[in-house]
């Protein structure tokens, strides 16, 4: 009889380590799968930032061959911007830039004076 009372509590430990065993293996891929989300999510932020300045890069090339320019959508690989100038010598331009449902914001003024256009801000908007 002393036999099956410790064949028993050999079978009760093994169970309560493997169910140690499975919530941790359980917590550890939950992680994994928080920080891919997470990961997923900065790169594609960093993506609709990029095209927020490609757009405005663009605005002011076309500004400076065409001071009637007054913005539009730019088709980028990894989303677009749509780009909105207001004003006339003192330019302000805005640009969003989108990846997924990620949206970045760009604002410039510059100056656009006899063919030369110089730029005395750029910043991140929220």
């Amino acid at each position: 009889m002393k036999r099956l009372n410790e064949s028993g509590q050999t079978l009760i430990a093994l169970l309560i380590f493997m169910l140690v065993a499975m919530t941790i293996t359980i917590a550890a891929i939950a992680v994994s799968i928080t920080n891919i989300k997470s990961n997923i999510s900065l790169t594609t932020g960093e993506v609709a930032l990029q095209n927020a300045n490609s757009g405005i890069e663009d605005a002011l090339i076309r500004v400076q061959r065409d001071p009637s320019y007054s913005g539009g959508t730019l088709t980028l690989p990894g989303g677009n911007a749509t780009i909105s100038i207001s004003g006339s010598g003192m330019l302000n331009i805005v640009s969003v830039g989108s990846s997924g449902n990620f949206r970045r914001t760009i604002t410039v003024t510059a100056t656009l004076t006899n063919d030369t256009l110089q730029v005395s801000n750029w910043s991140e908007t929220p």
